[in-house]
């Protein structure tokens, strides 16, 4: 991964029926996030679509026009509800069929004769595609363009996104301060709505919270250049001193 100072920006999409169900929780929305904005990559949209391949196939063609990458999860598996692959392919007007590649990385696994039909479905890929290795349980994920298609599974998901990071283009990480004091939020909304607007270039958010001690507000500052914010987070500090003398 090589970095820039522009941002490169993402989106999520969830796939599958169980997600909007609940019967599965999602796990994976918050480690992409956490795991990009690191490497220098902004999440800035994320989608749950069912498992209607018309409704995959139109999520990925709208995110994929407005992002630098679309990361999918869900849909990979064995059984005849994954059809993530097969909407990859109708989003981008392509083929699909059992790719040998993936066969291959799946023989280091399975014998023979436990790769059933059922398991090859996990070894069609899109025409074109590169792949992406599981090092957990060898059914590769791929990835079409700007497109990166990963399983569901927790930690399958993430031993892709460590295959894949490597080959991703960043552009200068994200850096953030927090500074929290015993004040209400609405003490100092329109203080920091204004110190907001003082420094555009930074990200600021506040977030409550109620303990033992009565209330606290803790205040975020995000930027990516290191005196930027340095510069803002003292603003906050004494706008958090401002509050509490104020009290």
């Amino acid at each position: 991964m090589s970095g820039n100072d522009q941002a490169v920006t993402a989106a999520v999409l969830v796939i599958g029926d169980e997600v909007l169900s609940g019967r599965t929780k999602d796990r994976n929305i918050g480690y992409i996030a956490e795991y990009l904005t690191a490497i220098g990559i902004d999440v800035r949209e994320a989608r749950v679509v069912p498992d209607v391949a018309g409704e995959i196939a139109e999520a990925v063609n709208a995110l994929r026009a407005r992002f630098a990458y679309v990361f999918t999860t869900g849909g990979i598996g064995p059984t005849h509800d994954d059809i993530t692959a097969d909407s990859i392919a109708q989003a981008f007007g392509i083929g699909i069929d059992v790719d040998p590649r993936a066969v291959a990385m799946m023989k280091a696994r399975y014998s023979e004769a436990d790769l059933t039909p059922a398991r090859l479905r996990m070894a069609r890929i899109p025409e074109g595609a590169s792949l992406i290795e599981n090092a957990v349980s060898g059914a590769p994920g791929f990835r079409v363009e700007n497109v990166i298609v990963m399983a569901g599974v927790p930690k399958i998901m993430q031993a892709m996104l460590d295959a894949v990071a490597p080959t991703l283009e960043g552009g200068k990480p994200m850096l953030s301060q927090t500074r929290s004091g015993p004040i209400k939020e609405g003490d100092i909304a329109e203080a920091l709505g204004t110190l907001q607007q003082r420094y555009p270039d930074t990200m600021m958010g506040s977030y409550p919270g109620y303990g033992d001690k009565g209330f606290h507000t803790s205040i975020v500052v995000r930027a990516r250049d290191e005196t930027l914010l340095a510069e803002a987070i003292g603003e906050v500090e004494k706008l958090i001193a401002s509050a509490q003398a104020g009290r």
